[in-house]
C-alpha cells in the first residue's frame, strides 16, 4: 500500500486547482499550442492587433472567466484567470495580455459600479463583444497619479472631460475605458474620480499608437478627451473616490501581469530545455554539461517559486481577502514573477547561444516581451516601495520577545 501510494503521489504533483479548473487549463493549453503558438511570430512581426485571437477567446468563452454567471461569465474566479494568462503567455505574451487587460479594464465596474452599470456593461465584456481598457497614466503622471491634468467638470446632468492619457493598452481597439480625471484639481489624490467612458462618445479621440520593443501586437497609445460629454451616471463610485478605486483595481490586476511574466519565463524554460536536450557539443547534449544544467535548474526553480506566490494571491482574491492584505502580496507577486521573467528569458537566450539571438527562435521575442512586465501596472521600483511601506505598518516585535 505504501509503495502504491508513493507511486501515485510521484505521478500526480501537488496542484491547488480543482478538477473543473484543471479541465479549463487543459482547454487553454490546447488552444495555446494549436491555435496561438503558430501565430505568435507573425503577430510580433506585423505588429498588428490579433483580432483572430479575440475571436478565439469569444468562441471558447475565455473572456467570461473573470465574470460572474449573472453577467454572462463562467464565474471561474481570479486564480483561473491567472492560470489562463500564464498558459497563453507561454507561447504569446501579446495574446495573454488580451485577457489580462480585459480584467483590468472592467474591475472598476465590478468593484465600484452600480447595479445598473454592471447589468448594462459587464455582459458585453464577458462575451468579448466589447474590449476594455484602463486609462490612468498621463505624460506627466505615471507613478504620481496626483499630478494628472485630465479634468472632469459637472455641467448639469453631464460630465465634461478634457485632457489626455498615454501608454494606454488597447488604445484604439477598446470599446470601454475606465478613465480617471480630476473633479477637484486642487485636492490631490482626493480630487480624482473614476468614469466609465465609451469609445464612441463625441469628443473621444485616439492619438499615436506607439511602436514598441515587445508585445508588438498589443496597441499602446494616446487617447484624448476634447469637451467629451458623458452622462453623470458614468461616474464609478462616489466623487473623489477615484484614487482609492484605482488602487483597489491594481491590487487585483497586478497579478495578471505577474501571470504574463510567469508564462514567459516558463515558456522560455521549456523551450531552452528541449533545445539543450537535442543540441550536442563535445559528444553529448549541452543539457548534460554542468553549467547549462545548473542554469536550467535555476530557471525551473524560479518559475516554481513564482507560481506559488502568484497562485496564493489568486486564491486570496477568490476568498475575499481584505484590501489591506492584498496590497502587499499583490505587489510581491507582480514584482517577483516579472523579475523572474526577465532573468529567465535572458538565461534562455544564453542557453541557445547565437541561435537565441536570432528571430527564428522564440526566446528572442520572449526576452523582449518580458521587459515591459517590469514596467507597466506599476514599475517594479514602485512595487518595492509598496511592499516596504506595508511591512512598516506591521507589528512583528512579538517575534523578538525574549531575544537578547
Amino acid at each position: 500500500m505504501r509503495e502504491l501510494l508513493g507511486r501515485r503521489l510521484s505521478a500526480v504533483p501537488y496542484d491547488p486547482l480543482t478538477e473543473e479548473q484543471r479541465e479549463i487549463r487543459e482547454l487553454v493549453r490546447s488552444l495555446a499550442s494549436e491555435r496561438v503558438a503558430p501565430r505568435a511570430a507573425e503577430i510580433d512581426k506585423t505588429g498588428e492587433f490579433p483580432w483572430d485571437m479575440v475571436e478565439l477567446f469569444r468562441e471558447h468563452e475565455l473572456f467570461g472567466l473573470p465574470y460572474d454567471e449573472e453577467y454572462g461569465g463562467t464565474g471561474s474566479g481570479a486564480l483561473m484567470v491567472l492560470v489562463a494568462i500564464e498558459e497563453l503567455s507561454k507561447v504569446c505574451a501579446t495574446t495573454g495580455l488580451i485577457l489580462a487587460v480585459q480584467e483590468l479594464g472592467s474591475l472598476g465596474i465590478k468593484l465600484a459600479g452600480t447595479a445598473e452599470q454592471k447589468q448594462r456593461l459587464l455582459p458585453r465584456l464577458a462575451s468579448g463583444e466589447w474590449l476594455a481598457a484602463y486609462a490612468l497614466t498621463e505624460p506627466g503622471s505615471g507613478s504620481d497619479s496626483a499630478a494628472m491634468r485630465t479634468e472632469a467638470r459637472l455641467d448639469g446632468e453631464e460630465y465634461v472631460l478634457n485632457g489626455g492619457k498615454r501608454f494606454i493598452t488597447n488604445a484604439g481597439v477598446a470599446h470601454l475605458y475606465t478613465v480617471f480625471a480630476k473633479t477637484d484639481p486642487e485636492a490631490g489624490h482626493s480630487g480624482i474620480s473614476a468614469f466609465a467612458v465609451e469609445a464612441d462618445s463625441p469628443g473621444f479621440e485616439v492619438g499615436r499608437i506607439e511602436p514598441k520593443m515587445g508585445i508588438k501586437g498589443s496597441t499602446t497609445g494616446e487617447i484624448f478627451f476634447n469637451d467629451l460629454r458623458i452622462p453623470a451616471e458614468s461616474l464609478l463610485g462616489e466623487v473623489g473616490e477615484g484614487f482609492k478605486i484605482a488602487m483597489r483595481i491594481l491590487d487585483r490586476s497586478r497579478p495578471g501581469i505577474g501571470a504574463q511574466g510567469l508564462g514567459l519565463a516558463q515558456g522560455a524554460t521549456d523551450y531552452a530545455l528541449e533545445y539543450a536536450k537535442s543540441r550536442e557539443t563535445m559528444g553529448k547534449p549541452i543539457a548534460q554539461h554542468q553549467l547549462i544544467s545548473a542554469t536550467l535548474a535555476d530557471m525551473e526553480t524560479k518559475c516554481e517559486a513564482a507560481r506559488g506566490l502568484l497562485y496564493k494571491v489568486g486564491m486570496m482574491i477568490d476568498e475575499g481577502a481584505p484590501d489591506d492584505e492584498l496590497t502587499k502580496i499583490s505587489a510581491m507577486a507582480k514584482l517577483y514573477c516579472t523579475d523572474v521573467a526577465m532573468e529567465v528569458t535572458t538565461d534562455a537566450v544564453q542557453v541557445l547561444g547565437g541561435y537565441g539571438y536570432m528571430q527564428e527562435y522564440p526566446v528572442e521575442r520572449m526576452m523582449r516581451d518580458a521587459k515591459i512586465t517590469q514596467i507597466y501596472e506599476g514599475t517594479n521600483q514602485i512595487q518595492r516601495l509598496v511592499i516596504a511601506r506595508e511591512m512598516l505598518k506591521e507589528n512583528r516585535a512579538f517575534l523578538l520577545a525574549g531575544v537578547g
